[in-house]
């Protein structure tokens, strides 16, 4: 799994014009699921995330996680995370996990992180045409890769 945490004053998905889901602080993760993931790589993501410090504390060192903040999270999937530019200039998506197998992964990752966070999670549409909106807080925007557990 692959994922683009940003911590955002502000994020919305919009499906065919109207707004599917919004929130206001907190973290936009887009997530990218490739056929060798497990529900070990969702449990070590989502538990990561969960406590990842990158909110500011009281001296404004990134110190508090999304839930010392009572900050909200919108996960939406993305599968292009798992291009692959070495050949040509047309990305290759043979990594990307198919629909049968990623949308169980998508939808346990999003339970784990509600399971650790002890809050809803926002979500997109799987396989929806998407428009993300975002206001990046910082900027601060972290990638996360199971594979290399960094």
């Amino acid at each position: 799994m692959r994922a683009v945490i940003q911590r955002v004053s502000q994020a919305s998905v919009r499906i065919n014009g109207e707004i599917m889901s919004r929130i206001s602080t907190g973290l936009l993760i887009l997530l990218g699921i490739e056929e060798a993931d497990t529900q070990e790589d969702v449990d070590w993501l989502a538990g990561k995330i969960a406590r990842l410090r990158i909110f500011d504390d009281e001296n404004r060192v990134m110190n508090l996680s999304v839930s010392d903040v009572s900050g909200e999270i919108l996960v939406v999937s993305q599968f292009t995370l798992h291009a692959s530019t070495k050949k040509g200039n047309r990305p290759s998506y043979i990594k990307a996990a198919k629909p049968d197998v990623a949308v169980p992964m998508y939808e346990k990752f999003v339970k784990k992180v509600e399971e650790e966070t002890g809050k809803s999670v926002q979500t997109g549409e799987f396989g929806a045409m998407m428009e993300i909106s975002l206001v990046n807080d910082g900027p601060v925007t972290i990638i996360m890769d199971t594979k290399n557990r960094e």
